[in-house]
């Protein structure tokens, strides 16, 4: 076929041509609408089908199609249903669309298009409402996902999942373009992005309401992260949403609908005295992907790196008398101790030498096992046990994932990171949602320590205990809470709830809420009292959001032995999300232009819309061309791929007999960590028939494409000794950062030693360290205070990277009753040119 207009890596023309996102940012809700256009430029109809993310939380609640003159308004089916009746529109030459959510991850949607006939347009109009989530810094994070990677298929259930087709961000044939209106009853101080931004205007004088767009010429090369901050934003509030006049009275839609933003405030006497109790147990993914840089700029440490440094500190951030143990996984899970053990300097030394060992370099992503082996340890009497899980989230058994850690939250809590792009929002927020913790999202320029160290702050802080709601309305209405019940509350952390309202009341009237828990062995408590008057202006955002929340919690209810839903279960959840118009796994947007009945001229064409992946050869792998599934691979280094076939023939890295490799065998596509998940110390042989014959993209990332080449084979086809050399000898590595320098000096109990290293790290001579040292001092004590007031000097732009091994050393000073600690606090600031106050110490 010749080829015009815009082409995918396989030279098939895409029928989609530009999306259009409109983003609504109410508060800390947002509403997202985007537009799809498509054209068919060829000569036979098409069917069109897209592949892409959307946030995990997500509620869809519209889904509507253009063409020409002509509006088609989807419904909500039972899933099966709205596949027959698409199938059946197809066969029948009628215009359909249609619209799922895949049943393995919640944040992978598909939407196909057909039948699009020749030299025809469309546009495809796509509505969800999302939560925003709180960040460290108060800022309201928003993302709109654009990069998509392969998804790890784990053993077993290879081809099961959604099949994507992607292809590297710079070759993605279409546009993206975002306007953003932001409005709040608080001024707003500023939008920010990872993306470049067109300037932010207010739209009034007060500067609650504010307009900006994404920069033209988006890369595709990282998701569209915004972060909103607000003046004095963090405020209990509540809202109550009218039901909808045509709906029934006594269901989800036809009443009010409440949602409830809570902000505990804790005591700060409590807040001061971190626990020093816990078993705190560190998961770190090293399949292959991790090794990807953090971002797409130059010389960026890759992500494996920049887990290994945020690991030493936690590492050093950990409290005395607490236990822990650490765990890696790839397609097979290694930990460094048998069982937890106490923190001790000892068994901390020994952990950080492993870790700093630590490579991207044990496969696929079988993040499963791991962590039903952590469940199956018995927990420490009196150690709450604290689960820190590292990973950049490109599996596709999400559901099972968290399936596990809901039923285990009993007995701990779960903080997640998802490092990188295009990690499933899906597996983070589930994970830290069903383990009663904390997500976070590392991606672009982002430090991965300072958001890790909340997360500590947050499992070190006392565990609150007892949480019971309790709600005061007026007589005659009643509430059916529509949340999850509250199991963990942080101080700083937004817990959301929302509720059903029944019954009749007064307008004027008012209702109340209180949340009360034991703190520290104290009872709290937290109220808010809020008109019942329905609020102007909400559309069914709040209906919308309270659905899929319940949808949510039905979707995650008991299972059978063999992981499926009970029939009533499916049932409710069906019946919730037709009612709401909101999705579900077991449901989808089906639209039919019934009124087109021409009949297909020609055979329908199935053209597979390409989504952006960030891989590169820095990953350490790739994946072969879209459509086909490597069997019979040996393990083979990841670099074998990097450097492509072609150039392992060429440059004699490759010992051949004569044989003919067989081609490959469709349908599934196999990602980055499953093509290198079976890597190996010694270079064993690649199995006859595992190379395709005929064309082959084995490098995409490389621009290296094998075309109709024949190679010859044997059993034996083997990688020499030096290549082998060539990918394990280690690069020169980078100076350290002078912070974990220091850092990595400190002992587990909180203290320095007097050594050259001290001396090297804060920048001194050892002579002129050991000179300037007060006579009657202990040496760690004067190491230790040389090493704080360094900090405070150097280090203040990264106090909440340093903050909580600051305190710890501080209570080991504290524990000395050293003399004269005021002469050292002077001694030390001669020293080193500042003049931090003993106060600011904590001394």
């Amino acid at each position: 076929m010749e080829c015009c207009g815009l082409l995918t890596a396989q030279k098939e023309p895409v029928p989609l041509k530009s999306i259009e996102v409109e983003l609504e940012v109410k508060d800390h809700v947002a509403t997202v609408v985007s537009t799809l256009n498509y054209e068919n430029k060829e000569d036979k109809p098409l069917e069109a089908v897209f592949v892409f993310p959307l946030p995990g939380d997500a509620a869809v609640c519209h889904f509507s199609a253009q063409i020409g003159q002509t509006k088609i308004v989807a419904e909500v089916k039972e899933k099966q249903k709205a596949h027959e009746e698409f199938d059946d529109a197809l066969s029948s030459g009628q215009h359909a669309f249609l619209f799922e959510e895949s049943e393995q991850s919640p944040d992978i949607f598909t939407l196909s298009v057909g039948s699009l006939p020749p030299g025809e347009s469309a546009s495809v109009r796509l509505e969800y409402v999302t939560e925003l989530a709180v960040q460290a810094d108060d800022g309201l994070r928003f993302c709109l996902p654009a990069v998509l990677n392969p998804r790890y298929e784990p053993q077993g259930s290879e081809c099961a999942g959604v099949q994507v087709t992607s292809v590297l961000a710079s070759l993605v044939p279409y546009s993206l373009s975002i306007s953003v209106r932001v409005s709040s009853p608080r001024p707003i101080s500023k939008v920010e992005s990872s993306c470049s931004l067109e300037p932010l205007q207010y739209v009034n004088t007060e500067q609650t309401q504010a307009a900006v767009k994404l920069a033209a010429g988006h890369k595709f090369d990282r998701d569209v992260e915004l972060l909103v901050y607000y003046r004095d934003a963090h405020k209990p509030t509540a809202v109550v949403e009218a039901g909808q006049p045509s709906a029934k009275p006594g269901s989800l839609m036809g009443d009010p609908v409440l949602m409830l933003s809570l902000y505990p405030e804790f005591p700060q006497s409590v807040m001061s005295s971190l626990t020093s109790r816990g078993e705190f147990i560190l998961l770190l993914d090293r399949s292959g992907s991790m090794g990807c840089p953090m971002s797409n700029g130059k010389q960026q440490e890759t992500r494996i790196a920049s887990a290994r440094d945020t690991l030493l500190l936690l590492l050093k951030s950990l409290p005395m008398g607490c236990y822990f143990n650490i765990y890696s996984f790839g397609s097979s899970f290694e930990n460094i101790f048998l069982k937890s053990v106490e923190y001790s300097e000892q068994n901390l030394e020994e952990a950080l030498k492993k870790v700093e060992a630590m490579q991207a370099n044990l496969g696929g992503t079988e993040i499963l096992e791991p962590i039903k082996h952590i469940y199956s340890q018995p927990c420490i009497p009196n150690q709450p046990r604290q689960l820190f899980v590292f990973t950049d989230g490109e599996v596709s058994n999400t559901k099972e994932v968290i399936d596990l850690v809901k039923k285990n939250s009993g007995s701990h809590r779960c903080f997640s990171f998802g490092i990188g792009e295009g990690a499933s929002s899906a597996l983070i927020n589930g994970l830290a949602k069903e383990g009663g913790g904390h997500a976070q999202f590392i991606t672009g320029a982002d430090r991965m320590q300072p958001k890790v160290m909340q997360s500590l702050r947050f499992a070190l802080q006392p565990a609150v205990e007892d949480i019971s709601v309790m709600w005061d309305l007026p007589k005659g209405m009643s509430v059916t809470v529509l949340s999850p019940t509250i199991t963990t509350i942080f101080q700083g952390q937004r817990s959301l709830i929302y509720a059903q309202l029944s019954g009749q009341s007064s307008k004027a009237a008012e209702g109340g809420v209180t949340v009360k828990y034991s703190l520290a062995g104290c009872p709290s408590e937290n109220k808010i009292v809020f008109s019942l008057k329905p609020a102007e202006d909400t559309g069914l955002t709040v209906h919308r959001l309270g659905a899929r929340c319940l949808i949510r919690s039905l979707e995650m209810d008991k299972r059978d032995g063999e992981g499926q839903h009970d029939e009533g279960v499916k049932g409710k959840v069906v019946e919730l999300s037709v009612q709401s118009g909101v999705s579900s796994s077991f449901t989808a947007f089906i639209a039919v232009n019934k009124g087109n009945n021409e009949p297909i001229q020609g055979p329908l064409m199935r053209r597979a819309i390409p989504t952006p992946r960030v891989y590169s050869p820095m990953c350490g792998g790739s994946m072969p061309s879209p459509g086909y599934c490597l069997s019979g691979m040996y393990p083979m280094k990841p670099m074998a791929y990097c450097m492509g076939l072609k150039t392992f023939l060429a440059e004699g890295h490759v010992q051949k007999k004569k044989r003919r490799f067989g081609p490959l065998t469709p349908p599934c596509t196999p990602s980055l960590d499953q093509t290198v998940e079976r890597q190996c110390a010694s270079f064993a042989p690649l199995r006859a028939g595992s190379v395709l014959r005929d064309s082959w993209q084995v490098m995409a990332d490389c621009g290296q494409t094998l075309q109709s080449a024949e190679f010859e084979d044997c059993d034996d086809i083997c990688l020499d000794k030096d290549f082998n050399d060539e990918v394990t000898e280690p690069k020169q590595q980078p100076p350290r950062d002078p912070l974990l320098q220091l850092v990595s000096l400190q002992k587990a109990s909180g203290c320095w030693l007097l050594d050259p290293a001290l001396a090297a790290a804060v920048g001194k001579t050892n002579e002129e360290v050991e000179n300037t040292k007060p006579s009657a001092v202990n040496q760690e004590v004067w190491a230790t205070i040389l090493a704080l007031i360094w900090l405070h000097g150097f280090k203040m732009d990264a106090q909440e990277e340093w903050e909580i091994l600051a305190m710890k050393a501080v209570s080991w000073l504290r524990a000395q009753n050293a003399p004269s600690m005021a002469e050292c606090v002077v001694a030390a600031n001669t020293l080193l040119g500042f003049s931090v106050q003993t106060d600011v110490l904590g001394l």
